[in-house]
């Protein structure tokens, strides 16, 4: 007679007879992760309803999901259900589709490209900084939403959308509110998008918003026949290598729709949350002023600058070490395969949390501590791959990854040569967990103007 030996799977918390670990997470997903990782190891065990997850917050399990087996893993649940929304971006789509995407799109975020970009984001950050004033009080994570919607806007489609960024933005917000719920109520991505619900009518209606501005400028770009410079022209004009076949208006939509919600918010929740970082640590706010005023001495920054702009640079790594703007990324096992010593049975859910593996004290001293110097000594060389994956990893790091530190070094120096901030007393910081980590509250600043301005180019 055979023994039947039963698979090893890793532990985990016991929950709740039908709602298994949604309790938990619900009240708060980061803490419960970080406990679970503290409680059971770097492969933890949890239950959604009746959805096995396993999270995984080992680097070398992580390499595992997202390098090693990347081919044998799709997107999670969430984004799945979320594609009529997004519909079949880089962001969501899979396979060879996915495949012939990227390498389309590849040539538009080559370095030397998006370097044409660096005046851009300056001048309109500079144009961001007009009307304010010493002693205003401001919610700084609305105005870089504000500012890295227009820089996306100019970027990639090279329109001004400054009078429409407010609808726009509320647009967003819509979408991504939605996703928030449906995170702590995984429940709800089984209703279908077409379910005349409250909840499914305004993303319907969000949707139709942002639609009719990006389909307008695609048809309006098509007409013209004219390459403005920027990503769209690119994207229209690129051919695949093997068929030489382009990108319909319905993939341009999808793929610009992906880089609108995921670019611009982002480089946006990283400067937000740098400046609460920063107006909360003096000493790393005046060496960042020192070398601002070493680099630039008063002058607008520019390409030319980034490489001087090292501590600066660890300002933004740092900043996305303690607070990742992505924070979680979720896979599927397609087959069974070894997770270290665990068997991943095919179907089963793969969490990874950024914001937990980056404040593992095993690879960062002081793991919650500000301490952007970290970075200055090779720590990134020192420590494994990932447990530092801000923008991801393996053959789907985000596409973005250079465009998006260098917006944030230009911005960020721009900004803090000439301005700098103090939290505003008894204002609330609390995170708002979703597709993304946002201050739920914005982030509510006193402006103090600097003596020093920038002299012009």
């Amino acid at each position: 007679m055979v023994t039947k030996v039963s698979p090893l799977r890793p532990p985990g918390p016991k929950g709740h007879l039908l709602s298994g670990n949604l309790p938990e997470l619900r009240r708060d997903w980061p803490g419960f992760l970080t406990r679970c990782t503290q409680d059971y190891g770097g492969v933890v065990l949890l239950r959604l309803g009746n959805r096995v997850v396993y999270f995984v917050a080992d680097p070398d399990g992580i390499e595992t999901v997202l390098v090693t087996k990347s081919r044998d893993v799709i997107k999670n649940f969430a984004l799945r259900k979320s594609r009529s929304v997004l519909g079949n971006g880089l962001l969501t789509s899979e396979g060879d589709f996915w495949r012939r995407q990227r390498r389309l799109m590849q040539p538009a975020f080559h370095r030397q490209r998006i370097a044409g970009y660096g005046s851009r984001i300056v001048e309109m950050t500079e144009q961001m900084l007009v009307s304010w004033k010493h002693g205003q009080v401001r919610d700084i994570h609305a105005d870089m939403m504000e500012l890295t919607l227009n820089i996306i806007s100019k970027t990639v489609f090279d329109v001004d959308v400054t009078g429409m960024a407010h609808t726009i933005d509320a647009a967003l917000n819509v979408l991504m509110e939605d996703f928030t719920q449906r995170l702590s109520s995984p429940i709800l991505f089984l209703v279908p998008a077409s379910a005349p619900l409250p909840a499914n009518l305004r993303v319907r209606a969000a949707v139709q918003q942002l639609d009719a501005l990006i389909y307008r400028i695609i048809n309006e770009r098509r007409l013209s026949g004219e390459d403005h410079g920027d990503l769209l022209s690119m994207l229209l004009h690129a051919q695949d290598e093997d068929d030489g076949s382009q990108m319909s208006d319905t993939q341009l939509r999808d793929e610009v729709f992906t880089l609108m919600l995921a670019g611009h918010e982002t480089t946006a929740l990283a400067l937000s949350w740098a400046w609460y970082l920063l107006a909360q640590n003096p000493v790393v706010e005046i060496r960042l002023y020192e070398e601002l005023q070493h680099v630039l001495d008063g002058r607008i920054p520019t390409m030319d600058d980034l490489p001087n702009l090292k501590y600066t640079e660890t300002v933004i790594l740092e900043t996305m070490r303690l607070y990742p703007p992505s924070w979680l990324i979720g896979r599927e096992a397609l087959e069974p395969f070894m997770l270290g010593s665990y068997d991943v049975p095919m179907g089963t859910t793969l969490f990874m949390s950024q914001w937990v593996t980056h404040r593992n004290p095993q690879y960062f001293e002081q793991p919650k501590e500000f301490r952007p110097e970290r970075w200055a000594d090779g720590l990134a060389k020192r420590i494994p791959k990932y447990a530092y994956f801000p923008f991801g990893g393996g053959p789907r790091l985000c596409i973005g990854n250079h465009f998006a530190m260098m917006e944030a070094i230009l911005a960020l120096a721009t900004i803090a040569q000439r301005f700098q901030f103090r939290l505003v007393e008894g204002y609330p910081i609390a995170l708002q967990p979703s597709f993304t980590l946002r201050p739920q509250f914005g982030v509510q600043v006193h402006v103090h103007a600097r003596d020093i301005k920038p002299s012009k180019l």
